[in-house]
Formats: structure tokens, C-alpha cells, sequence
């Protein structure tokens, strides 16, 4: 079986494919000081509460944080035996390389991204993901990542709201029923909701108008439910979309080595 892992700046997700489908998905914060043991720990323990014995025989990551990488290196290596492949590493191939600027480091979540996007929904596409960051990634034609926008992630806004502002509170991201708020808790939300769904709106109109084509807009992330039924701004929303991409680009792997 594969352990899939995706490491984000916030959370850190666990999934295990048996070839098939995903058999459990477990999620924890994303912290650099944790030791391969913490992690085995927390991983073995959540395992035996749900009655899972899978047996890993290979282990991908795709890390946005590299401080974490080495020790989930060893935490593959000294639990599950294999030499984990990482995104973005050398040694990782990628089923489209990525034509940005020469030099340009893409970040593996994008690669990921893309490589599930195109698996399921071929080319020309912008994948929008809610992460700490919301992120557009532009999927060419072929497959290849082409290169896209970054954005403040939404609780990120929020959070900023609060700490830069001395009389704000901190509030939670939902849909308003209202525009105009009556309070200030609604007039943030307000503000940040409809605020990110002109942010999607037009980047989207941005990207096509440049591209001079319609394309499929994807929305993954924590967040695009919530968006989803605003103003029809995703043609699909995939939630394991980088998950999908993570067992695309191993199978891709073992395919060429």
C-alpha cells in the first residue's frame, strides 16, 4: 500500500491508497520539531483506534515546509523500510515537467495539483486551492504547469484583520446572509467572503483573457465548499485533489523506473 502524505505551512495530511481508493485519511498540525518517532507514534496509535492494519510498502510526500522533509524521511525509512519519494526532489520524475521561468522553483503542492487536475479533467485548466495561500495554478493543454498566482489565503486575511487591528475580533470564515453587515464580526466576514469570491471572479477572468480561451475552473482546499454554490464559480470541486495527484505521480514512477 502507499502512504501518501501532503505537508502544508498549516496542516499535514496522512492517506492511505490501496491501490484503488483511499482507505483512511488522518490530519495533524504541521510542526518542524516533530521526530520521526512523534510522528509513528501519533500515526500507529490513530491506526489501532480505527482497526486499520495496512501494510506500507511505499511512501510519498509532497512538502511545502522543507524543514519537515528530513524527518519524514526517516520516519519512512525506519518504520516502513522504503526511501520515500519527494516532489520536487531529483529523483522524483513528474508525469509533465513544468515550463515557468528558468530557475524557478515550483512549489510541490502546484506540481501535485496539476498532475491530479489533468488525471481526472485533461487540460486547460486553473485550479484554484484554499490553502494558507489560495493559490491559481494554470494547466496547460498537455499537462504541463505553466505557472498561475499567489494570494493571501483567507483565515491568513482574517488573521491579519485581528493582529494588525487592535479592536477586531477574530472571527471564523462562513457565507454571510447579508452584504452589509450590522455588526463587526458580519462586516469582516462580509468583507473577507465576498472579497475572495471577487478574488476568484476576476483572477479566473484575468487568466482566460490572457489565455484568449474558456477554461475549467477547479477549486480544491479546505475552503472551495464553501465557495462552491456562490455564484457557480467552480465548474468542479475536488477536495482529495492532491491527494489524487500524489498517487498519479508515484504510479508514474513506478511505471518509469
Amino acid at each position: 500500500m502507499l502512504l501518501a502524505i501532503d505537508c502544508g505551512n498549516t496542516n499535514t495530511v496522512f492517506s492511505i491508497w490501496n491501490g484503488s481508493e483511499f482507505i483512511c485519511t488522518m490530519r495533524t498540525s504541521t510542526h518542524h520539531a516533530r521526530t520521526a518517532d512523534a510522528y509513528f507514534t501519533w500515526f500507529s496509535t490513530l491506526l489501532n483506534h480505527y482497526g486499520i492494519d495496512p501494510d506500507i510498502t511505499d511512501v510519498i510526500i509532497s512538502s511545502t515546509v522543507p524543514r519537515v522533509v528530513f524527518n519524514l524521511r526517516v520516519f519512512a525509512d525506519r518504520f516502513f523500510g522504503c526511501r520515500p519519494l519527494v516532489v520536487g526532489k531529483p529523483e522524483c520524475s513528474l508525469p509533465h515537467e513544468p515550463r515557468v521561468d528558468e530557475g524557478t522553483q515550483v512549489g510541490p503542492d502546484r506540481l501535485v495539483n496539476t498532475a491530479g487536475a489533468y488525471d481526472r479533467f485533461g487540460g486547460n485548466l486553473i485550479v484554484v486551492d484554499f490553502g494558507t495561500a489560495t493559490t491559481f495554478d494554470v494547466v496547460d493543454y498537455d499537462g504541463a504547469y505553466v505557472g498561475g498566482l499567489i494570494a493571501p489565503g483567507v483565515n491568513l486575511s482574517l488573521e491579519a484583520l485581528h493582529s494588525a487591528a487592535a479592536a477586531l475580533p477574530h472571527v471564523d470564515i462562513s457565507k454571510p446572509q447579508r452584504v452589509v453587515g450590522t455588526n463587526t464580526v458580519a462586516c469582516m466576514q462580509s468583507g473577507v467572503f465576498w472579497g475572495y469570491v471577487g478574488v476568484v471572479k476576476e483572477c479566473c477572468a484575468r487568466i482566460k483573457g490572457e489565455r484568449g480561451r474558456e477554461m475549467k475552473i477547479i477549486g480544491t482546499g479546505g475552503l472551495a465548499p464553501l465557495f462552491a454554490d456562490t455564484e457557480e464559480l467552480f465548474d468542479e470541486v475536488e477536495d482529495d485533489l492532491t491527494m489524487h495527484g500524489l498517487t498519479v505521480i508515484h504510479a508514474y514512477n513506478k511505471e518509469t523506473a
